[in-house]
């Protein structure tokens, strides 16, 4: 099936809705790491029980490439337009979970609506992005980091001020959102423009992802230990739990300034060099961040969410570059390891914070950042500007 003639312009439209859509959807995702320690205290959990309960809305990523799959044959349209709208409906209910149990169950569902958003959109944007992934991808990559800068501050001012059963009052804002995705993508035909076999890429998805998902197991040692454990370890140094969303928010708004910088660049300068530079930068940051305190952490977090919050978008354009006949599949894909990966390592490093302390959890997440970058190697080069 062939698309309609887009425009330039309705390609920049095209990319900036898409990235509008992840600001929103990503706003409410990112409610559960400052909430953390509140539901710890709250259901008398331990870090391993708080990471096995954060995999949860993990376990859904396993769907990835069938969504993918799907939006690359049928379009991926009403997956981007309806997941904002599920997602804040679902994540605005942790306040109100009786037990674990349910808690659980919410988790699990809001990954479920969080993995259809994120395996059908990043194709769009690359599609509509031609020779510029690494532009349009880090505008998308952007409003999602944004949208997990403000979410921590929203939701710990919402707890604040109406209690953490009444921050179901946030879930209107997806809704608002989905409905503004639905008038905007009626003038857009996003389907695929032709379709080719999938069977014959198959060997080219098994050379390719076999050797990432090494890479992506050392990077997500790192990131988890960044974005899920970060308000932990901030309380535990005594920092109040404003002070630990508000670092969490520094970490991901340095992020969001990372992808538009180094995802354009890398278009020219190339996505591996791009890669290896951060992941060193990263674990070099990491240990000194470690050793300071009060306000000179916020310098160390800045650096690190620049740097190590920014691969995030290489890697997407890394996967688009590869598989430009399967867009949507080989995101699917890609998410599903990175995904999994960090639900892994959630479990992993929430076993260490417990038996040895954060602090080492996140010294041996450093080590992870290091021999990333000689794994990136294993990763054979299909296709030029690698």
């Amino acid at each position: 099936m062939n698309s309609k003639p887009i425009s330039d312009t309705s390609h920049s439209e095209q990319i900036y809705v898409v990235a509008g859509g992840h600001f929103f959807h990503d706003l409410f995702t990112s409610f559960l790491a400052p909430l953390l320690p509140t539901l710890i205290d709250n259901f008398s959990l331990s870090l391993t029980s708080a990471g096995f309960i954060t995999t949860f809305a993990r376990i859904p990523s396993i769907l990835n490439p069938f969504i993918g799959y799907i939006a690359d044959k049928a379009g991926a349209k009403y997956f981007v337009i309806l997941s904002p709208a599920i997602t804040a409906t679902l994540m605005s209910l942790l306040g109100i979970a009786p037990n674990v149990y349910s808690l659980a169950l919410v988790l699990f569902f809001a990954g479920v609506s969080s993995t259809m958003f994120h395996a059908a959109s990043p194709g769009l944007v690359a599609n509509a992005s031609e020779n510029r992934k690494g532009f349009g991808l880090s505008l998308f990559m952007a409003g999602g980091g944004l949208g997990r800068t403000i979410g921590p501050l929203l939701v710990v001012w919402a707890a604040a001020h109406w209690g953490l059963p009444g921050i179901y009052r946030l879930a209107i804002l997806g809704w608002a959102a989905s409905i503004i995705l639905y008038f905007r993508f009626r003038k857009f035909d996003l389907e695929t423009p032709e379709h080719h076999s999938f069977r014959s890429a198959i060997p080219i998805f098994k050379d390719f992802f076999l050797p990432l998902s090494l890479v992506l197991i050392l990077r997500s040692t790192l990131t988890a230990s960044l974005n899920t454990y970060l308000p932990i370890y901030m309380v535990q140094s005594g920092a109040p739990l404003w002070m630990a969303g508000a670092a969490l928010s520094a970490l991901e708004l340095s992020g969001v300034i990372g992808a538009l910088f180094i995802g354009p660049l890398s278009d020219s300068f190339g996505r591996r060099k791009s890669i290896n530079i951060s992941m060193l930068i990263s674990a070099i940051t990491l240990p000194i961040f470690l050793q300071v305190s009060g306000w000179l952490v916020i310098p160390f977090l800045l650096i690190l969410g620049f740097f190590s919050l920014s691969t995030g978008t290489l890697f997407l354009a890394l996967v688009q570059d590869h598989f430009q006949d399967h867009r949507a599949t080989g995101n699917g894909v890609y998410m599903l390891i990175s995904l999994l990966s960090n639900a892994v390592m959630l479990i992993v490093i929430g076993y260490i914070g417990d038996h040895s302390g954060l602090k080492t959890a996140y010294l041996i997440s450093s080590a992870a950042a290091f021999l990333s970058i000689p794994a990136l190697k294993l990763i054979p080069i299909f296709k030029t500007n690698q």
